[in-house]
């Protein structure tokens, strides 16, 4: 859990600024629309729109932004966008994924290309780091959810094939493509989850000091400050001494 907790507070730290807030809205609209746009606008028949709309909820998107969003796939909007992986390494040799979904495929590839130049880091082809992650779904419940037995009962009677429990909370791991499934069966049992959604997770890590890790951030902070970047995911791992200094 401690661990895992880490690797994901890369990708929670910046929802708490104001900033950052407004940005994130509009990546997780984005992600809102491409998914109405490619399937069913009613999220009950389209797997991928109703887990974008569960964790814009969870990130506390208004109930208007999230209805804009569909509507405006409805209206033409996000045709022109296309998702695009790229991955590379970070400073100190660390493995980066990023997801990003763009109208200008070359914009986006040059802009990044020249952000991981500029903080230490290197483009690689596709397929250069992926090796070293997984495709899971992963579903976050509290702590107060239930207690570590009951939680990992639920789990695996919902399908899941693992259940990470301690003092922040639960979290549990299935296949990628049973994510829908799992997440609705696991609703029946312990209510709504804190999050939703298929992540790339780290099945070989990279320890980092303090210098290390400060310079991942500036590298994962102005990779996520692009409009076109959905997502950032690294396999960093750190003590807690080092992640209480930073």
């Amino acid at each position: 859990m401690a661990g895992h907790s880490k690797w994901a507070n890369i990708q929670h730290r910046k929802g708490r600024q104001d900033a950052a807030r407004s940005k994130l809205f509009s990546k997780l609209s984005k992600e809102i629309t491409v998914a109405a746009k490619m399937g069913d606008p009613d999220p009950d028949k389209n797997p991928r729109l109703r887990l974008a709309v569960k964790e814009a909820k969870s990130n506390s998107v208004p109930k208007d932004v999230i209805d804009r969003a569909i509507k405006k796939s409805q209206a033409g909007e996000g045709d022109d966008y296309e998702e695009i992986r790229y991955e590379g390494y970070g400073p100190n040799g660390v493995a980066v994924i990023v997801e990003a979904m763009t109208d200008n495929r070359n914009r986006t590839a040059s802009t990044v290309r020249s952000t991981f130049s500029k903080n230490g880091g290197n483009l690689g082809e596709t397929g250069s780091v992926g090796f070293m992650f997984e495709r899971k779904g992963e579903v976050v419940y509290p702590a107060d959810a239930g207690d570590a037995d009951t939680v990992f009962e639920a789990a695996i009677e919902a399908g899941a094939e693992d259940v990470e429990s301690g003092e922040d909370g639960h979290i549990i791991w299935c296949g990628d493509t049973d994510l829908n499934d799992v997440s609705n069966a696991l609703e029946t049992a312990l209510g709504e989850s804190e999050a939703t959604r298929l992540v790339w997770k780290p099945t070989t890590t990279t320890e980092l000091d303090l210098d290390g890790m400060q310079k991942l951030m500036k590298l994962v902070d102005a990779l996520e400050d692009d409009d076109d970047v959905q997502r950032v995911t690294t396999n960093f791992e750190a003590s807690d001494e080092v992640m209480a200094q930073l």
